[in-house]
């Protein structure tokens, strides 16, 4: 339990779950019948965590969001694809390794599969830029979206970010170029693409690769146009405020399924995806291949003009 890595508002989770591991080993080493006691913490360990779950504030479902234990993109091909073939490089500059991508199947489905990848370990992290993709990272995710389109493959993108990255060489690469291009191209691509959020996602790091024809979010992912963080910086001059911006930005999957952001919720296992790598797999396959279900029987006509529609409808609203 000392090697678990767990945020504030768990802390009495973690408790009660040490106090029945400690029930269970005191019953075996002396050969005590406490089956009922343990019983007894573990429904109440379930009622707790259901508690908690269903009153986490905006800045704490964003805090679960960045959760070092949260399963990131290879993960979740691990466990929902087989046969997965990686791609690398765009053919132009270099390979970012912030973006994964290749061929996969979901079950009997061909797909190409994108997902943005972070890291645990310092070294991974520094070698997957925390996440955060290059002007060749997009590039490269645009080669992959060609790809699908030749062969007729329905995109899958695993969206997980903290946004596009910001430095110098990749301004003077052209950044905000080829997250534009990439928008632009993904209105055009003529194969079904289902987007899943399944942590972060900030700004044009997740725009870039995220126009789809359905737009699903894990319960506790977040996706803005700008991190709380950032946000507070700007308004308050001050990050402590995230907790504030977070509210005000309405940054959960709740808020942008009521405002019509995204189409979809995927629902997480208890104490979220943290704590059940393999049950969130199943969820966001089940998810995708029911979205996917609906896709495929749409014509390429019927498919871009209900993508346009989508995305033009955004944000409309009216005066009275």
């Amino acid at each position: 339990m000392s090697e678990r890595q767990f945020l504030d508002f768990e802390r009495p989770i973690i408790e009660l779950e040490k106090k029945i591991s400690d029930m269970k080993d005191f019953s075996v080493g002396e050969n005590l019948e406490l089956s009922g006691e343990i019983s007894s913490l573990e429904k109440k360990l379930d009622k707790l965590r259901r508690d908690i779950y269903s009153n986490l504030s905006r800045w704490e479902k964003v805090q679960i969001s960045r959760h070092p234990k949260r399963p990131y993109s290879l993960d979740y091909i691990k466990h929902m694809t087989t046969d997965f073939i990686e791609i690398h490089g765009d053919r132009n500059y270099a390979d970012d390794k912030a973006v994964v991508g290749g061929f996969a199947r979901i079950d009997d489905i061909p797909i190409m599969l994108i997902g943005q990848q972070k890291g645990r370990a310092t070294k991974e992290k520094l070698y997957r830029n925390f996440g955060m993709m290059h002007p060749e990272g997009y590039r490269k995710a645009l080669r992959f979206f060609k790809i699908a389109e030749k062969f007729d493959l329905p995109l899958v993108i695993l969206i997980d970010t903290p946004g596009a990255y910001p430095g110098i060489g990749a301004e003077e690469r052209g950044q905000a170029e080829a997250i534009a291009k990439n928008i632009r191209e993904m209105f055009r691509i003529k194969v079904p693409i289902v987007v899943v959020i399944i942590g972060e996602g900030a700004s044009g790091g997740a725009l870039g690769v995220g126009v789809g024809d359905t737009i699903m979010m894990l319960e506790y992912a977040w996706y803005s146009v700008i991190s709380p963080e950032g946000c507070a910086a700007i308004l308050w001059r001050d990050a402590a405020k995230a907790p504030e911006a977070a509210e005000a930005l309405k940054v959960t999957s709740g808020d942008l399924m009521e405002m019509g952001i995204i189409d979809r919720i995927i629902e997480e296992p208890p104490s979220g995806a943290h704590n059940d790598h393999k049950a969130s797999a199943e969820n966001v396959k089940k998810a995708i291949l029911e979205e996917l279900k609906q896709l495929r029987v749409l014509s390429v006509e019927q498919l871009l003009k209900i993508r346009s529609k989508k995305y033009r409808s955004m944000g409309e609203f009216k005066e009275k």
